[in-house]
């Protein structure tokens, strides 16, 4: 921005009254500039996670206070009427059985080793035996073969390749640990040195991950082909430190499906390279990332929770009472369906149009408060608009993508599905800070698309990973998708 010049009273008294015009035509465009650098400002400090797409690690130590976009239901906190709960219950037949005597009366100090009880108070309690490793010899016979005189071995199970080495079961434990709950390589193996007394090499858990990866790529596959079959798909897109530089994760899923893929890039040919939207017809929910909207054979809907936090912005920032009528609307509309979608699977058509109308009806009111920019002659490119205009265009845009939920009530209003399954990803970015390699990063994400998918059909996380070890991986059938 060029400085203005300055006068002084002096000078100014002896301006003609065109030339003084003139600087004070400039001194207003030069205000303008000056308001507006001010405005981008104050709109970028004003940013937090409560109203805006950043994470809440961007909050820095200076919390904002929380106010949940979300509407009370009217619910106790704790378990709801109908939850099964985790209480623990005894059982029947215990594995083992301690009977605690009475030997005299702390009364009358009469003798009772000889009186027959004639009834038990009973307790239990669970706990794990002593664990060790449990080492199991195989021995191959050799033989002298009386025809040819040959020497003939018979041959080891084609899992036990060495001399000395670890078992199935505690690799699908290595990978269980290091996979699924983050643990480091080095502590996993302390880990194991302090149950078992056998500490393991790091390479242990590596190799074990990558039998893991090996073993589930059958069912990865299935999981892509389930996913680009469906009726409508969560998309979501996080960045990841790979070997000192910024990759993208890509994710795909589904109430029962996960895929991650790891990618260079953010855009296009990222998603094709995941192979799941370039052949997918259904609905893609996800936020307003341009990429998605290239890829027009299937439908498109947009994530609310975005829009709830962008109009949560412009409430507290600029004021508009449009936007905190927006956000009611959008929130009776999903209280509605919530409402109903246990009974029908649409609104029906008159609600339809009133919400309709009165969606229209908000963005005319926001249209007035936030005209276009003036067209400013010979300026080149799009002309800058203020955050709610852009907001308005958005919201007027993409009208069906962001109602969808009404119409049919299958898609949901948020992506937040997407959001869940990728924050384990990130907290374990956050354990580890980054990962040191292309390939240990891939292993991680074929792991974790794996145990998301068993986890998410209720399956046991240390079964499944033995499973894929063994060569025959958890596979979810094409009916569950």
């Amino acid at each position: 921005m060029k400085s203005l010049p300055r006068f002084t009273r002096e000078q100014l008294e002896e301006l003609d009254k065109n030339t003084l015009i003139d600087v004070v035509l400039l001194m207003q465009e030069h205000l303008d500039e000056l308001t507006e650098r001010v405005r981008k400002l104050e709109d970028q400090v004003s940013k937090q996670s409560q109203n805006s797409s950043k994470p809440p690690s961007s909050d820095g130590l200076a919390k904002p206070k929380t106010r949940s976009l979300r509407r009370s239901e009217g619910r106790q906190a704790g378990g709801q009427p109908g939850h099964e709960g985790h209480t623990l219950k005894m059982v029947d037949n215990p594995e083992q059985l301690e009977i605690h005597l009475v030997a005299a009366c702390p009364h009358c100090t009469a003798d009772l080793a000889g009186v027959s009880a004639h009834e038990y108070v009973r307790r239990q309690v669970f706990d794990v035996p002593p664990v060790q490793l449990e080492v199991t010899e195989h021995r191959a016979e050799i033989k002298h073969c009386p025809g040819c005189g040959g020497s003939v071995q018979a041959a080891f199970p084609a899992d036990v390749s060495q001399p000395v080495q670890y078992g199935p079961r505690l690799k699908a434990q290595a990978s269980y640990l290091n996979s699924y709950h983050f643990i480091p390589i080095a502590r996993t193996c302390q880990v194991f040195e302090d149950f078992y007394g056998h500490a393991p090499a790091w390479a242990f858990v590596a190799d074990a991950n990558q039998a893991v990866e090996s073993g589930s790529a059958p069912a990865l596959a299935e999981i892509q082909q389930q996913l680009r079959q469906a009726k409508v798909v969560h998309f979501d897109e996080t960045g990841l430190r790979v070997a000192g530089q910024l990759h993208w994760l890509h994710s795909a899923s589904t109430d029962l499906l996960t895929y991650f893929g790891l990618h260079r890039k953010r855009g296009q040919s990222a998603m094709h390279a995941l192979d799941i939207l370039p052949n997918f017809t259904g609905w893609a929910v996800h936020d307003h990332w341009a990429s998605y909207l290239t890829f027009a054979q299937c439908d498109h809907a947009f994530c609310n929770a975005h829009h709830l936090r962008e109009l949560q912005f412009i409430t507290d920032q600029y004021q508009q009472p449009w936007a905190t009528a927006m956000a009611h609307l959008l929130l009776d509309i999903k209280a509605e369906v919530t409402a109903l979608s246990l009974s029908a699977h649409t609104l029906a058509d008159e609600r339809l149009t009133s919400y309709e109308r009165a969606y229209d009806a908000l963005l005319q009111q926001g249209f007035k408060l936030n005209p276009p920019p003036e067209t400013i002659p010979n300026q080149r490119g799009r002309l800058k608009q203020s955050t709610p205009k852009n907001l308005l265009d958005r919201l007027e845009k993409h009208k069906a993508g962001i109602l969808a939920f009404m119409y049919d009530f299958d898609i949901p209003f948020d992506n937040n599905l997407a959001e869940r399954d990728i924050r384990m990803v990130k907290v374990k970015q956050k354990v580890s800070g980054a990962f040191r390699t292309f390939a240990g990063a891939h292993t991680f994400c074929a792991i974790r698309s794996y145990i998301s998918t068993v986890r998410k059909h209720g399956g046991n996380v240390i079964a499944a990973l033995l499973d894929a070890i063994h060569g025959q991986p958890f596979i979810p059938l094409p009916s569950s998708a």
